[in-house]
């Protein structure tokens, strides 16, 4: 993996994220790859654990929000990207996030581990 290839898994990620369902999972993940959270949850586990999740944790595919992102490494086949979040609302939420992310040859995500951090809620709005 280089910088680009993470970049260009990042920005497939979002698109994934706003598009309705989750069959395009399978683009972006193995079929037994792990998803964690937070770096103290407990992982999904494959595709149908991984679509269940997503699924729970969006509002749905037009939930108005903006999303930047920055790689801050790459070894080998992992990569650590800076990613901001901005959610409309309401209520508005801002996240500033670290994603860990190991892809396998095909470009695709074997393992994915976020590190999410976030003001009090409803102390910042989103930036326009």
């Amino acid at each position: 993996m280089d910088r680009a290839a993470l970049a260009d898994w990042i920005a497939a990620y979002e698109h994934a994220w706003r598009t309705p369902g989750t069959s395009t999972l399978d683009q972006l993940f193995t079929a037994d790859a792990t998803y964690s959270p937070g770096p103290f949850e407990p992982p999904a586990r494959g595709l149908d654990e991984i679509a269940h999740f997503w699924e729970g944790e969006r509002d749905g595919p037009d939930e108005p929000f903006r999303m930047t992102s920055q790689v801050v490494a790459v070894d080998g086949d992992i990569g650590v990207s800076r990613v901001e979040v901005w959610y409309d609302g309401p209520p508005a939420h801002h996240y500033r996030d670290l994603w860990i992310v190991r892809l396998d040859d095909s470009g695709r995500c074997a393992h994915f581990e976020e590190w999410p951090f976030w003001p009090e809620l409803g102390t910042h709005a989103p930036a326009h």
